[in-house]
């Protein structure tokens, strides 16, 4: 992997294929390759003849980590997603985010409009707008001493991925506490771009994909059937979805 400087973090990525760039936004406890490179998204996508960046998040990964909770805002790492395509010279790209990196992906839209072409927003609809739950659980989760003393279905589950992937737990505690800022039904009407939303259709956290699309004044919605908020990222009905999308919605330099 690459690296670069942001805001005090030294921040992975990858940076594969030529065309048109499409840069990808990985999910809370997740990484670029547990989230992109994985489940087969980075070889579609650069078989398809986009040249496919994808960051590793602050406190995930191979990029730093902190253990204070005021680093983790969706905005300060829609900030490192900008850096990133400046460090890279990229003006415009399209932007794909997946659960929190859907969430970082639409603050990138709003604060850097310019370098966004197009977005997909996957694994988070109407929960950007009204919220996810209760997630306090899941940093209790993370910290506890015990993996067996953990009661919360949810706890467990993000305990677990955690482990799998050998995170910084106490980094990924800090970063759940301030990275589910939400959004706001005007913050949504101002998001101009083009906006595929997928959401899976058994998937009990991010709420509705219509939800979101219909407050969106270019969405669409995409239901992922069958498909529960882990499942539903490496779907192939998804790809393909999002492939016919980027289709319809070449990027635009001006």
């Amino acid at each position: 992997m690459k690296s670069f400087l942001h805001d005090g973090f030294e921040l992975a990525f990858i940076d594969e294929g030529q065309g048109d760039p499409i840069l990808l936004i990985h999910g809370f406890a997740s990484t670029h390759f547990v989230n992109w490179v994985a489940p087969g998204w980075v070889k579609t996508l650069r078989d398809a003849g986009f040249r496919v960046i994808a960051i590793d998040n602050r406190g995930h990964g191979k990029s730093a980590k902190s253990h204070d909770k005021a680093d983790y805002t969706p905005g300060k790492m829609a900030g490192d997603a900008a850096a990133l395509l400046d460090h890279l010279g990229i003006g415009k790209a399209h932007v794909m985010g997946y659960s929190m990196g859907a969430r970082i992906s639409a603050f990138l839209a709003l604060e850097h409009p310019e370098k966004v072409a197009t977005l997909i927003l996957g694994g988070l609809g109407r929960g950007m707008i009204d919220g996810v739950g209760e997630w306090d659980e899941i940093a209790e989760a993370l910290l506890a001493d015990d993996p067996d003393s953990i009661t919360s279905e949810r706890g467990q589950m993000f305990r677990k991925f955690a482990d799998q992937t050998k995170s910084d737990r106490i980094a990924l505690a800090a970063c759940i506490a301030t990275s589910r800022e939400l959004l706001t039904a005007e913050d949504a009407a101002a998001i101009a771009q083009p906006t595929l939303v997928a959401v899976g259709t058994v998937d009990d956290i991010a709420g509705s994909p219509e939800g979101l699309a219909d407050l969106l004044p270019n969405g669409t919605a995409f239901a992922i059937e069958r498909r529960d908020h882990m499942l539903a990222v490496g779907d192939r009905t998804f790809k393909a979805r999002a492939l016919a999308f980027l289709e319809e919605h070449p990027l635009d330099r001006t």
